[in-house]
């Protein structure tokens, strides 16, 4: 707050008047609003105006100054401090005074985040990338939920309808999700799975537009996931070795694909009973098929696809190759580990 001083000529005589004003932001920018009228302040010197208007801020907001002040002073703040709560007053009109020490909060719903990880899947075009693989609005916009999730609150599809319910994503996205559950989750899972290849080509294609990444590591490994049922309609679900010791379940390996900074490059599901060594091969293919091949890439892969074959495939598609072996199997290379000759510096 600060007071500003107007003049008005009428008649010949010029009227000066005083006015505390505040500045406010507008849709035109910054404007002055004036909260009361002080008078011509009489003979105070102009240099006191800024400690005056700290002392009627104070006193508009129900604080007593420490200061000492002058009778002409404390007058002048009381007047000026009832004139403006009349003209509040009757700016409010019949609005109602709420008590905020009695103000109970029900059903509060997760904003910040939410609103972030839109902002950014907007920005990343990520809603065009599906709209060109054919997917509708709805799928586009359960899509766009399911990845908010997984990287806000990861959670099953079961508890994740609660999640969206606890969020502020149906203001945010205009979308009614009352009746969301987790048979239509599945159901647009299975529809993504289905354009897989479009949608990891499309992401790797942004994902080098942004970071700039080198493609100089390859590093493929595998995983399971297993099942609870008979699973008669996923021909791929098999018994086989069981990762999560569960060899009584069937269940689907999981190939990835990562670059050297931790970004995938392409997934693929095989069969359950399908042997870690057996899938170098289709994954070279699935890699080069959807993200290209990578220009004197070395791909990483663990002991249990270091067989002869794997390592001849790799080398045949055009790509180095890098194991790491048992300590038998290295033995035979500590002489030449050991000299100081012969070795390049790679600088990844």
């Amino acid at each position: 707050m600060f007071i500003k001083r107007t003049q008005r000529t009428l008649r010949g005589k010029t009227y000066t008047n005083h006015l505390l004003v505040e500045s406010v932001a507008t849709e035109r920018g910054p404007r002055h609003r004036v909260i009361c009228s002080l008078g011509s302040l009489g003979p105070a010197p102009k240099a006191q105006w800024l400690k005056l208007a700290h002392h009627l801020q104070d006193s508009l907001g129900g604080q007593e100054s420490l200061l000492e002040h002058s009778a002409e002073e404390q007058a002048l703040v009381q007047k000026a401090t009832l004139a403006a709560k009349e003209k509040k007053e009757r700016e409010v009109g019949n609005d109602i005074c709420i008590d905020l020490e009695k103000v109970e909060v029900e059903e509060a719903r997760q904003a910040g985040t939410v609103h972030v990880g839109h902002q950014i899947w907007q920005r990343l075009g990520l809603d065009q990338i599906l709209a060109e693989v054919g997917f509708s609005h709805k799928t586009r916009l359960l899509t766009q939920v399911m990845t908010l999730n997984r990287l806000i609150e990861p959670s099953s599809e079961l508890a994740m309808s609660e999640w969206v319910a606890r969020s502020a994503l149906s203001d945010i996205l205009k979308e009614d999700f009352s009746q969301l559950n987790e048979d239509r989750l599945y159901r647009n899972m299975d529809r993504l799975y289905g354009k897989r290849a479009p949608i990891e080509a499309a992401l790797c294609a942004k994902e080098k537009s942004l970071f700039s990444l080198q493609e100089s590591i390859l590093l493929y490994d595998l995983t399971s996931t297993y099942f609870e049922g008979l699973c008669l309609s996923n021909p791929k679900a098999k018994r086989g070795y069981s990762r999560d010791k569960r060899p009584d379940c069937k269940q689907v390996v999981v190939g990835l694909v990562l670059d050297g900074e931790g970004f995938p490059r392409a997934h693929e599901i095989f069969a359950g009973n399908r042997s870690d060594s057996t899938t170098v091969a289709d994954m070279l293919a699935v890699l080069q098929k959807r993200v290209g091949k990578s220009k004197e890439a070395t791909v990483v892969v663990d002991r249990g696809m270091a067989n002869p074959e794997n390592l001849a495939t790799i080398q045949a598609a055009g790509y180095h190759w890098l194991v790491a072996a048992a300590q038998p199997e290295r033995v035979c290379y500590f002489d030449q580990y050991e000299e100081q000759t012969g070795w390049q510096e790679i600088v990844l």
